[in-house]
């Protein structure tokens, strides 16, 4: 059943912190007393992933300020912030669902981590060897395209749709980030595309809630614990969550997880 209130499964912040940095849908980078926004293209860094440490290595166009700043620091102390932002993939009203912060100290990858640094990066995310990012898999041995950044976290805030919670470097390595974040856009557009018919059927577990006699039923989350609906009309909108009977741990297990919800709204 939906849970009233706080729910009884969540992930903890960490992993959501975790998740909104490694997955969220846009990201940018803020170094006090630096226009980091000075040259057009977009925010910097294109690309993050968490490493084991629970620091973020970021790729950075080379001629970027953060790469730029970071590659000439001599004191060792450049301050900067990684705020993230997490958007809806499907269209509605407020569709930002939640944004994190991590603070810390930005630096250059150290050429002995370079291969092994670059080696995750590429792994994880694929499509930067698509990119033709040959220059930032090597160490940086003069002008180059792209900078490998390490930014060494302090810090980490988020505010999401759970609520607002702080964690640290070493709560992000502890966790890793959900398992469904790299699928949820295409099963939440699929979901709203093609099932709201079975979306409506779950407001008949929580009728008493909707606003409007018939509310549009959209989906607006989906982690390893549940899915978040969101019920609305012209005025009002009310998110509603539903919790699986089981943690997911592969988006093939959504199948049967979502079937034996709706059977608790026909019964």
């Amino acid at each position: 059943m939906p849970q009233h209130g706080k729910p009884t499964t969540a992930p903890c912040p960490a992993e959501r912190a975790r998740t909104l940095v490694e997955h969220a849908s846009s990201a940018s980078l803020e170094i006090p007393g630096l226009d980091l926004f000075a040259r057009p293209g977009p925010p910097y860094p294109l690309t993050r992933t968490v490493l084991p440490d629970g620091d973020v290595l970021l790729l950075a166009p080379g001629d970027s300020p953060a790469a730029r700043h970071a590659m000439h620091d001599r004191d060792g102390g450049l301050q900067a912030v990684l705020e993230v932002v997490d958007v809806a993939p499907v269209a509605m009203r407020h569709r930002i669902r939640g944004r994190a912060w991590a603070g810390g100290v930005l630096v250059p990858v150290l050429p002995a981590d370079f291969a092994r640094h670059a080696g995750l990066l590429a792994r994880r995310h694929p499509a930067v060897g698509a990119l033709g990012l040959d220059e930032a898999m090597a160490p940086p041995t003069g002008r180059s395209a792209w900078r490998l950044l390490r930014l060494e976290v302090d810090r980490i805030r988020v505010d999401d749709l759970w609520g607002t919670a702080r964690t640290d470097a070493a709560g992000l390595a502890a966790v890793e980030a959900d398992p469904l974040a790299p699928y949820e856009a295409e099963l939440l557009q699929h979901l709203a595309a093609a099932h709201t018919d079975r979306l409506d059927l779950l407001g008949a577990l929580v009728a008493d809630r909707l606003p409007g006699p018939r509310p549009q039923a959209v989906p607006v989350a989906l982690d390893r614990f549940g899915l978040r609906v969101r019920f609305l009309d012209e005025e009002r909108f009310v998110d509603v969550r539903f919790d699986f009977d089981r943690v997911l741990e592969t988006p093939e297990e959504l199948r049967t997880a979502m079937h034996r919800i709706l059977h608790r709204a026909v019964r």
